[in-house]
């Protein structure tokens, strides 16, 4: 039997978040350029991507560069964003045919002009697409995203727009770069690190977290889809007891 066949289709996360981590230690160990490590990860994201798809998890959430990634070497960051450009430029046709719409989260304005006018053009060529929505995170950090809805909701309020009383979690949330999009209920991080980098801290909350020794470029679909049936034997709580989960069950 197949790992996807060992899935249970009616427990499936809708939304999986992932840290794609291990892109310069697998090109070090190859004796490569951190760039060769960059550019091996893009045919991880276009396997865990359709393997996505083939399963039926509607939304993936990949953290692609950090506002702290600007602090490399200029030479990596080059690299990095000539291949977003050049790699977005390529993989439109595969996400039109496999129905995946893009999307992406961050301070995009902080993008190189040519690297935003290609994601903005891509985001609208597959906005009609519906089977899953793939979310870039760029020049993204959630501390960035958290302040930037708390100065949104301050404004409205020294406007005269919003009563503080009336703010909740969910206007909150509202407020944030992942409005629409539901929390993940999976992240998974490869490499073997154990943390989560400033990365959807408020979406997060209740997320199963999964680590893996996996470098990124090594990542495949079968990797997802472990992921996955390990998140389905875990017992999802909520702040709740196992006897109140079974009594509500």
């Amino acid at each position: 039997m197949s790992l996807l066949e060992q899935i249970d289709m009616t427990r499936l996360p809708q939304h999986v978040a992932i840290i794609m981590d291990g892109n310069g230690r697998w090109a070090k160990e190859k004796g490569k350029l951190r760039a060769f490590g960059h550019q091996s990860g893009v045919l991880s994201v276009r396997d865990t991507v359709e393997g996505a798809v083939k399963a039926g998890i509607k939304f993936i959430t990949l953290y692609a560069f950090s506002t702290e990634n600007w602090n490399r070497p200029k030479l990596e960051v080059y690299a990095l964003m000539e291949l977003l450009v050049s790699t977005i430029n390529k993989e439109t046709k595969t996400l039109m045919a496999n129905g995946v719409r893009l999307n992406a989260i961050g301070n995009l304005e902080s993008l190189p002009g040519k690297c935003y006018r290609q994601l903005q053009d891509t985001i609208q060529q597959t906005s009609v697409n519906s089977s899953c929505t793939l979310t870039l995170a760029l020049s993204y950090s959630s501390r960035w995203e958290i302040t930037e809805a708390a100065r949104s909701l301050a404004r409205d309020v020294k406007e005269g727009k919003l009563d503080p009383e009336v703010i909740n979690e969910e206007m909150f949330a509202s407020r944030l770069t992942t409005a629409g999009i539901p929390d993940p209920e999976l992240m998974i991080r490869t490499s073997g690190e154990y943390r989560i980098s400033n990365y959807l801290l408020w979406q997060l909350a209740y997320a199963e977290l999964y680590f893996t020794a996996k470098l990124w470029p090594d990542f495949r679909r079968e990797d997802l889809y472990e992921a996955v049936i390990d998140y389905q034997k875990r017992e999802r709580r909520f702040g709740k007891t196992s006897e109140q989960l079974q009594k509500s069950c």
